[in-house]
């Protein structure tokens, strides 16, 4: 895979649908798991006060890396493609998330040294949390034995999901999407 290829998306994606996954969401208290942040700390999203916004994504890529399965088998994938962008269009919009207030954290099943060379790669201001157990029990699915989590998007406040986007699609409109719910 081309590096560039990392933050461009392909005309042709196969478009997610929603398959319920994500329907017992809403109104549910997240597990009080802490997860590991690329930033060193420890963040246990259920402890947290006020909101938060949780963009959670299957991996983010590596440059010179093929994809989980192969790169033409990973754009197949409904909602795998695009974490790079998605990451991208998170950090070029967070300082309206900063204006209302409202904390953000992008949510993989990646390992922490993963997601500490994508959050310093991408010059990411949000720390991005690792969850290798998918503790979370949020909506997963499995490439060559890996669980990963599908895209979606949860607003969450004092550690209760207020809501949970489902599916994210295009991954890139995903900050977009969530700052529409926050409001002004």
């Amino acid at each position: 895979m081309k590096d560039d290829d990392l933050y461009t998306l392909p005309e042709d994606l196969p478009v997610p649908e929603d398959d319920g996954a994500a329907g017992h969401l809403p109104g549910s208290r997240l597990p009080a798991v802490p997860l590991a942040a690329s930033d060193g700390s420890d963040v246990t999203l259920a402890e947290l006060a006020g909101r938060s916004v949780v963009f959670a994504y299957p991996r983010t890529g590596r440059p010179g890396e093929s994809s989980l399965g192969g790169d033409e088998f990973w754009n197949s994938i409904p909602g795998a493609r695009g974490c790079t962008p998605q990451a991208c269009a998170i950090r070029d919009g967070h300082a309206r998330f900063d204006a209302l207030g409202v904390r953000v954290f992008g949510l993989s099943t990646q390992t922490p040294d993963d997601q500490r060379e994508a959050a310093e790669r991408l010059q990411l201001p949000y720390p991005l949390l690792s969850d290798p157990a998918a503790a979370l029990g949020l909506p997963t699915f499995e490439v060559e034995g890996v669980t990963l989590y599908k895209r979606l998007t949860l607003i969450v406040r004092d550690g209760v999901v207020e809501e949970a986007l489902y599916p994210v699609f295009p991954p890139d409109q995903a900050a977009e999407q969530a700052l529409a719910r926050l409001g002004p």
